[in-house]
């Protein structure tokens, strides 16, 4: 259900910082079009840390309402406080997710023992496909290859979000987990060679700009066809990479601002990038095809910003 390429949604604010139904509701219809696998709401890309409990189940709302069971969604239900993880976990599957995206505690930062109770307190708790999120430069922690393959022996433990950007570190995940144990990649970047690997997929932050040539590159991969894969690659590596030039998503918010998608507002403590680093954002959008010539029509070089070729 969760393989090839999934977008990790970012969630658009009005100036007065509310929540901007209208334009998310419109980036998830254009996600869908383009090609899109499965639709991932209220991750880090997502501002999650930053949605009240009632803004975080209307994006899960909206997101199901404009899948109308197209593609799948994956929602992000993680944290430091298992119980309230489950409570979460819990309201979304009333919702009508297809499963959950639940990453590692931070700031408390268990043992692999810890990580391997409270994921499987989760899964008891939540009749839901549990896909886990490891990204230590985020959260500090890492879930350790061995405390996979312990995990994915309970049975709604489906898969892991692998963005520890580690290449040493897939390889030996993917020799170990049983062969319908997902693995996608967290980085853009290491899509390709994670799926070379073995994995099956990618949980993207460029598709929120480029869904079509995102979700082209990942079935290319998928499909072994890496020299087809490569070419995508090439062309859209600057982009991936400066997306994460500050930290995301600001970046992102911010190229997505100068073609014209969204109003590029953030919400406290994340802010704007610096002003050097918007114009190396404008260089890269523009050496990749990405901006376009005019607000009024966002097509540059025969490719939608939003579709495929």
């Amino acid at each position: 259900m969760f393989t090839g390429c999934g977008t990790a949604l970012i969630t658009p604010f009005r100036a007065d910082l509310s929540l901007d139904e209208e334009t998310f509701r419109s980036l998830v219809r254009k996600q869908i079009e383009a090609g899109i696998n499965f639709l991932v709401p209220c991750g880090t890309t997502g501002e999650s840390p930053t949605l009240s409990r009632s803004e975080y189940l209307r994006v899960v709302e909206i997101t199901i309402e404009e899948a109308k069971g197209k593609v799948p969604v994956l929602a992000g239900a993680g944290g430091y406080n298992t119980e309230e993880v489950i409570e979460l976990g819990n309201l979304i599957k009333k919702a009508g997710v297809d499963g959950i995206l639940s990453v590692t505690p931070y700031y408390n930062k268990p043992t692999q023992e810890g990580l391997y109770q409270h994921y499987k307190h989760i899964a008891e708790n939540v009749n839901l496909p549990v896909m886990l999120y490891n990204i230590q430069g985020r959260t500090a922690v890492n879930i350790e290859p061995d405390t996979v393959v312990r995990l994915s022996a309970i049975p709604n433990i489906i898969g892991v979000k692998e963005a520890s950007a580690n290449i040493g570190q897939m390889a030996t995940l993917a020799n170990k987990v049983p062969k319908d144990f997902i693995i996608v990649s967290g980085d853009d970047s290491t899509a390709l060679p994670l799926i070379a690997l073995g994995g099956q997929g990618l949980i993207s932050v460029a598709a929120n700009l480029i869904p079509g040539p995102m979700a082209e590159l990942v079935n290319l991969a998928l499909n072994n066809d890496f020299e087809g894969a490569r070419a995508i690659q090439k062309q859209y590596l600057p982009f991936m990479d400066v997306n994460f030039i500050e930290t995301s998503p600001g970046p992102l918010k911010a190229a997505m601002g100068l073609v014209g998608l969204i109003d590029p507002v953030l919400r406290l403590p994340m802010v704007p990038p610096r002003p050097e680093n918007l114009e190396k954002i404008k260089t890269v959008l523009s050496n990749c095809g990405l901006m376009p010539k005019s607000r009024s029509n966002a097509v540059v070089e025969g490719r939608d910003l939003i579709g495929a070729k």
